[in-house]
């Protein structure tokens, strides 16, 4: 088992839960352990990481496999604890009118019910499976897996069913119970996050391979932009709330502070990757990006796994074809410690990193300056930008 890096909160001889650590990082914000990034090989002599990938066309056993090839789900999570699970349903409001999981646009429900069921197996006392999106409610019937046999919302009731823990869907908006305050490196001190999220014994983020166009690419650390309240940070757009307006994404820098400084407060405890259908080009949606099928261009769906979210989301950057160093997300997360971007450090296991790549075209970046109550930015939308791409910046 890989040394435990989520903090004295975890340490043996520690009482304290996950909200009281919290409060205690935001009167001392931690230093920033900055060091040399570079391309490697994928099995190194030394790694510090490891990325399991799994190819296939079965989401659920793909993804169950991917577990199993880092020790299993009991590693991550044990005995009674709570779990928290960030997909990226960003444009699941939308699913009556828009196939929003085979457009790419959202993780697919397949691989979030394979590990709900594994961390109930594992012994989890309760499972919550949430998002922000971008209405305050979400319908999670239409979250139906890709057979179209089942969604989320008869999943968590069949596994409560079956396993002695529990399992719920929860539209963070308005199931919350309250919105904690993390600490922040932006010019706004802290960031408030749902209590769902930062009272969880263990987190998990399950992102969607998507090119994003103010942030570059939107993986398993982006992702938790969607854990914060819209009607703190989001403005209201002719029926969509945008938190774009208010959050800084002024430069790919700006706006990759804020989510970091959320994982940096949470310490997720497991990445997993969907590279079924995703989105490339002008993302995070197909109002301006295109749909990936990796089937089309690997020959297979592909899964990533790993305790490691930095080395999770640079292994698919670089199975994306992208230049890691030029991934802004990546360094600066690298740099504050939250996990490895190196590639002679990170071993992929099942695969060999020559082997999965594909071309994926990367986004043209939107970043611009606007005035923002905050004293930050956030983007003004140019004449160029459709209403559905200018809609999701924080997809």
């Amino acid at each position: 088992m890989a040394a435990d890096s989520r903090g004295p909160e975890h340490v043996a001889g520690w009482s304290i839960d996950r909200r009281e650590f919290i409060r205690l990082s935001a009167l001392a914000l931690g230093g920033a352990a900055v060091g040399a990034c570079s391309e490697g090989s994928t099995a190194p002599a030394q790694p510090t990481a490891q990325v399991a990938a799994v190819r296939g066309t079965d989401l659920d056993g793909m993804t169950r496999d991917a577990l199993s090839a880092l020790g299993g789900i009991g590693r991550v999570v044990h005995q009674g604890e709570s779990v928290f699970i960030k997909p990226n349903m960003v444009t699941l409001p939308w699913a009556r009118s828009s196939p929003v999981f085979t457009s790419g646009e959202c993780t697919k429900p397949d691989i979030i019910i394979a590990v709900a069921e594994e961390c109930l197996r594992a012994g989890a006392a309760e499972v919550v499976i949430g998002d922000g999106s971008q209405l305050p409610t979400l319908d999670w019937t239409q979250a139906t897996t890709l057979d179209g046999s089942t969604n989320l919302a008869l999943e968590v009731q069949r596994l409560s069913d079956r396993y002695p823990g529990t399992a719920r869907v929860a539209s963070l908006e308005v199931d919350s119970p309250a919105w904690d305050e993390v600490p922040s490196r932006t010019p706004m001190g802290t960031i408030a996050v749902s209590s769902l999220v930062t009272r969880a014994d263990r987190v998990i983020s399950i992102p969607v391979a998507k090119t994003h166009s103010w942030a570059q690419l939107t993986l398993s650390l982006k992702n938790f932009v969607g854990v914060t309240p819209m009607i703190r940070y989001g403005v209201w757009l002719d029926g969509y709330w945008d938190r774009g307006r208010v959050l800084d994404h002024s430069s790919t820098r700006s706006i990759a502070q804020i989510y970091l400084d959320i994982v940096d407060a949470v310490k997720p405890d497991l990445a997993i990757v969907d590279f079924s259908y995703g989105v490339e080009g002008d993302g995070p949606t197909t109002g301006d990006g295109q749909t990936v099928d990796m089937r089309s261009r690997l020959g297979s769906w592909l899964v990533l796994a790993s305790t490691d979210i930095v080395a999770a989301d640079a292994t698919a950057a670089r199975i994306m074809s992208h230049d890691v160093d030029s991934i802004t997300q990546l360094r600066l997360g690298y740099e504050m410690g939250l996990g490895e971007m190196r590639g002679d450090r990170i071993e992929l296991l099942g695969e060999r990193l020559e082997d999965l790549r594909v071309q994926w075209r990367p986004a043209r970046l939107r970043n611009r300056l606007a005035a923002c109550r905050f004293g930050g930015a956030a983007y003004a939308r140019g004449p160029s930008s459709s209403i559905r791409g200018s809609r999701f910046q924080d997809a």
